[in-house]
């Protein structure tokens, strides 16, 4: 055959090459247009999407090629005509799924920026609009379930699909965290350190009507309102929150004591301590860093310098009470959870927190008791130890009862008050606040 013959035979297998892949490309456009495409045709989309793995050979086709094949199983979905329930959308967004359609869809995004010819963009970001509510769902009932490494890859998927929502990377950290995931959780925080994320603002709360447990919405207040508004949800709440830039180095520095690198360690709470000289919490975090590495002393003159720079914050005065009730240092957290209270009287966690520390001296006192015979001089012993762990009770007991007033709903609150009522033989206190528990 003659060169120039080559020549034209290769230039029409391309042609027709090229006539295949646009051919495909409207018969899948065709079928993924449709809201409830039939069993039959989405089969003939798979086909179709199975041809044009062949013929792909530009990237503008890969990409459309990656497009279609990703959406394949939300198309089998779609199908089934009817609305998904949980265990559909939980059957087919899995977390890999996620994560294969939140880099396909990146992908896609970043080749069409850079071609400056917009063919799935917008559809992507359409589409993402709606899938984003579901897939958040998702990600806090993995949570719920307490599978937080698949929780943290969904949130990853959805920080990737959406950039500019860095508080999705932030959950991702923490789930991973909880998963203890170290290496992910780590990778994840030092690039909300890099992107320089404060994460303060308000998170949205709502109680899930079926599991009737209160959900966090995270920062997304839409989402939040839109299922209460379909009426899967009840009861909204607001809270606010602070900067959350304390907590990511402490994490960091954290994960690398569990790892090992003390050093490291000290390096990433030092480097936020330079950038953040007058917050007070990331004291805390140095603090909390040393009494882990047993050096009291340092620990001790930590906590004297973050009281010197802010000693009427009631939230760092609860955090040295929690700090020193970690530290067995029992005195120390009575004295701080009692100053929180004297700064905000309505302070929930520290009331609760302050019952739980005195009670903790009445395992001294049943164990003594326990130990004593019926001799008189055991007896008398006896009435002296019960005395003194009557008076530990009365003197717990007002913490407890303004805990239970500001939170009736607390179980375990409410719980430990009915202990202290059983303690004291309060009989009718107690069976008020049972039969309130029971109703």
């Amino acid at each position: 055959m003659k060169i120039r013959q080559i020549i034209l035979a290769s230039a029409l297998l391309v042609s027709v090459s090229n006539f295949a892949q646009k051919d495909e490309l409207k018969k899948l456009k065709k079928i993924y247009d449709k809201d409830v495409p039939s069993a039959k045709e989405v089969e003939e989309y798979k086909m179709n999407v199975a041809s044009l793995e062949k013929v792909a050979s530009d990237e503008a086709d890969k990409m459309a090629l990656n497009y279609y094949k990703v959406n394949i199983p939300q198309m089998e979905l779609a199908s089934k005509g009817q609305v998904p329930n949980m265990m559909d959308l939980q059957r087919v967004y899995t977390p890999k799924y996620i994560s294969e359609l939140a880099k396909t869809y990146s992908d896609v995004i970043d080749f069409e920026k850079k071609s400056g010819k917009k063919t799935f963009t917008d559809d992507i970001n359409e589409e993402f609009t709606q899938s984003k509510p579901i897939i958040l769902n998702l990600a806090i009932e993995m949570g719920n379930q307490k599978k937080f490494k698949e929780s943290a890859s969904i949130f990853h998927s959805l920080y990737l699909m959406d950039k500019k929502d860095v508080d999705q990377l932030y959950y991702a950290a923490s789930y991973a965290t909880n998963g203890q995931d170290y290496d992910t959780a780590l990778e994840y925080y030092n690039e909300l350190i890099r992107l320089n994320y404060i994460g303060d603002g308000m998170i949205y709360y709502a109680v899930n009507k079926t599991n009737k447990q209160e959900e966090s919405f995270g920062n997304n207040k839409t989402t939040r309102d839109t299922f209460v508004k379909v009426g899967t949800y009840e009861k909204p709440r607001d809270e606010k929150i602070e900067s959350k830039k304390a907590e990511i180095y402490k994490n960091v520095a954290l994960i690398l004591v569990q790892q090992g690198k003390t050093d490291e360690a000290m390096k990433a709470v030092s480097q936020a301590r330079i950038e953040n000289p007058d917050d007070a919490n990331l004291i805390l975090t140095e603090a909390d860093l040393y009494l882990k590495l047993k050096d009291i002393t340092t620990y001790k003159k930590l906590i004297n310098e973050a009281l010197d720079k802010d000693p009427n914050n009631a939230d760092l005065v609860y955090n040295l009470g929690v700090i020193s009730s970690q530290a067995d240092q029992l005195e120390d957290a009575i004295k701080y959870y009692k100053k929180a209270i004297s700064i905000k009287p309505d302070y929930f966690n520290a009331y609760l927190n302050l019952s739980e520390v005195m009670l903790r001296g009445d395992e001294k006192y049943v164990e003594e008791m326990n130990k004593l015979t019926t001799s008189d001089k055991d007896n008398k012993r006896y009435a002296v130890i019960k005395a003194e762990r009557e008076k530990n009770f009365q003197a717990v007991l007002p913490y407890l009862e303004k805990a239970v007033e500001l939170k009736p709903d607390n179980e375990p609150a409410a719980k430990t008050l009915m202990s202290v009522y059983n303690a004291l033989e309060m009989t009718d206190k107690y069976k008020a606040l049972k039969a309130k528990m029971n109703n």
